[in-house]
C-alpha cells in the first residue's frame, strides 16, 4: 500500500483544471492500484493541507474531489428535521397592562 504522502504527491501531479472527481480517482488508481478509495480521499485532503503544496494548479479540483468523495455509501444519510416553527409572541391585552400598573401603584402607595 502506498503511503499518504506518495498518494498526495501523485494527486497533486495529476490534478488539472477541469478534471472531474471520477477522472481523478481513475488516474490515481491507475498509478496506485492497491490504494483504496478512502486512502485516495485522505491523500487528497492531505495534499490540500500540506505546506508548500498550494501552487494553484488543480487545487480546486482536489478540493472538489475530496469533498465529493468523503462521504461513504456505507453510512446512512443524516436526517435533518424540517424548519422550526417560530414561537408566537404573546401580546398583552390592554386590560392586563392596566391591572399590572394598578397593582404597582397600589404597592407603591402601601410602602409610602
Amino acid at each position: 500500500m502506498a503511503s499518504i504522502e506518495v498518494l498526495s504527491a501523485t494527486l497533486r501531479s495529476i490534478a488539472a483544471p477541469g478534471m472531474t472527481p471520477k477522472a481523478l480517482r481513475a488516474a490515481a488508481h491507475k498509478q496506485h492500484p492497491e490504494a483504496s478509495r478512502k486512502d485516495i480521499v485522505h491523500a487528497a485532503f492531505y495534499a490540500l493541507t500540506e505546506v508548500g503544496s498550494q501552487d494553484g494548479n488543480g487545487v480546486a479540483e482536489l478540493h472538489g474531489f475530496a469533498l465529493a468523495e468523503r462521504v461513504s455509501e456505507d453510512e446512512p444519510p443524516i436526517a435533518v428535521g424540517g424548519p422550526r416553527k417560530k414561537k408566537r409572541r404573546r401580546v398583552k391585552s390592554v386590560e392586563g397592562v392596566r391591572s399590572v400598573e394598578r397593582a404597582k401603584s397600589a404597592t407603591a402607595e402601601a410602602v409610602n
